[in-house]
Order: structure tokens, then C-alpha cells, then sequence
């Protein structure tokens, strides 16, 4: 494991490899770890780069709340640091939504995104009516004898994810799910290859086909029966599809 110094953090990675360069970018609340088969797949034919962002992993927490340009602008420096060129981004999740920014204004070889998060979700009556309690719950709790139990209350209203988040995570989470990345679809110009659950409640496949259509030049492959993970819970599979895509690319400076 090597450490990158960006700003009063360190940033944890592992880079291994020659060849064209692929990076890997992991979802909200996870870690390197849930990329080292990939990594491990891909380092005999590419220089393959794994990192915790900052606030997840062993990195360092940012000073302040950061929203999808910041994480794109870290992204852009540790790139140029480290000497990757034009690189393949595979991205799960959150780190989708990085990646399409990256990829909006970057040159970019090719996109490998699964889950991808950065569409605003179609809501429904029930998630409207809840918000609107929330809201109402949120000013009665700042009353003085409420206040103590603000934090209780503020998870009882929030995602799994919201929840989980703490501090500086948590209102980096709120500033990064409100982000709508849907305009900067067409501006991607690499070749785009997405794989989606086809049951994944996180980023629902109409998303996947919604991209698909928008991005220049995107294809779909949808994991029946599978969720959220399908690149975790199938990853010979998606090795398989992987290596498909890349082939070209192997071996390449």
C-alpha cells in the first residue's frame, strides 16, 4: 500500500502493472477492497491503479464537505500526479458519479460503469409526504428541550447510507445525492460499457437505459436477478464481459 499527500490528507492506493492505465473507483461506504479482484484480474495486462477516496478506507477525511467536483478535482490532481495518461475508468456506484464528471471535461480511453449513481431518483407520493415530515420534525427539534435528541431523529429520516455517515461524511453525502449529473451525459466522448442489476434498488435500470441512450457511444449488459453488487456477487462474469471490452487495449502503452 503507498500513500499520495493531496492538500492535509493522505491517500491511501496500491498501482501495479505496465501497460495502459486503469483506474478503479469504488462506491459510498466502501473501500479499494471491494476492487481487488479486478485489480488482481487486470494487472498482468494493464497498469492497474486502487484507491480509497478521501473519507473512505484508510484516507483521510476532507476538512470540509466535499460535493462530486470537489472529488472530481482530487481525482484530476492525484491523476496527474502519479503520470496516469488517458486512462480506463471503472467505476461502482458513487464512484460512477466521479467518473462521469472526470470523463465530462478529461480525456478519457473507455468507461466500465456498474450501479452507477448521479441520476435523480423518480420519486413517489410516500417519499414526498415523508420529506415534508421531516422538514416539520427537523425546526421542532431545534426547540431547546428537543435538541438532544436532533441526532435520533435525523436517522430515523435518513438512508442507510445517511446513517452510517458521520460529520464531515454526512453532509458530504447530502451535498452529493442532491448533484443531478444527467447534463453532463453528453459531453463523454470515450466509449462506455454498462453493466447493471437488474434488480438493483440503488440505481434502478431505467437509469442504465437512460445513460445508455444519452452517452455518444454506450452499450448495456444487464445481470438478471441481481442487485446493486452484480459486479461483486458475478465477478468471473463480469471479468469475462471486461476483457471483451478491453481486449484491444492490452498490452499497450
Amino acid at each position: 500500500m503507498t500513500t499520495f499527500n493531496y492538500a492535509t490528507m493522505n491517500i491511501s492506493y496500491r498501482q501495479e502493472g505496465q501497460g495502459r492505465d486503469i483506474l478503479f473507483l469504488h462506491g459510498w461506504g466502501q473501500n479499494q477492497e471491494m476492487m481487488d479482484p479486478l485489480f488482481d484480474h487486470m494487472k498482468t495486462r494493464f497498469r492497474v491503479t486502487n484507491l480509497d477516496f478521501p473519507g473512505f478506507g484508510k484516507s483521510s477525511l476532507p476538512s470540509e464537505p466535499w460535493g462530486v467536483d470537489e472529488y472530481t478535482r482530487f481525482l484530476e490532481d492525484f491523476i496527474r500526479e502519479l503520470g496516469i495518461v488517458e486512462p480506463i475508468l471503472i467505476a461502482h456506484s458513487f464512484g460512477a458519479r466521479v467518473a462521469i464528471r472526470y470523463a465530462a471535461r478529461n480525456d478519457t480511453r473507455k468507461m466500465i460503469l456498474t450501479g452507477a449513481a448521479g441520476l435523480k431518483p423518480k420519486r413517489k407520493l410516500d417519499y414526498h409526504l415523508k420529506v415534508s415530515t421531516y422538514k416539520l420534525a427537523k425546526q421542532l427539534f431545534r426547540l431547546p428541550f428537543l435538541k438532544p435528541y436532533q441526532e435520533k431523529m435525523q436517522k430515523r429520516f435518513g438512508s442507510s447510507d445517511y446513517r452510517s455517515a458521520e460529520g464531515v461524511m454526512r453532509a458530504s453525502f447530502v451535498k452529493i445525492v442532491n448533484e443531478d449529473l444527467a447534463p453532463y451525459l453528453k459531453s463523454i466522448r470515450c466509449p462506455v460499457l454498462l453493466i447493471w442489476g437488474e434488480k438493483d434498488d440503488a440505481t434502478p435500470l431505467w437509469m442504465a437505459k437512460f445513460m445508455e441512450k444519452e452517452i455518444n457511444d454506450a452499450g448495456l449488459v444487464v445481470f438478471e436477478n441481481d442487485g446493486h453488487f452484480a459486479y461483486w456477487n458475478q465477478t468471473d462474469r463480469f471479468l469475462r464481459i471486461a476483457d471483451t471490452f478491453l481486449k484491444e487495449d492490452e498490452g499497450k502503452l
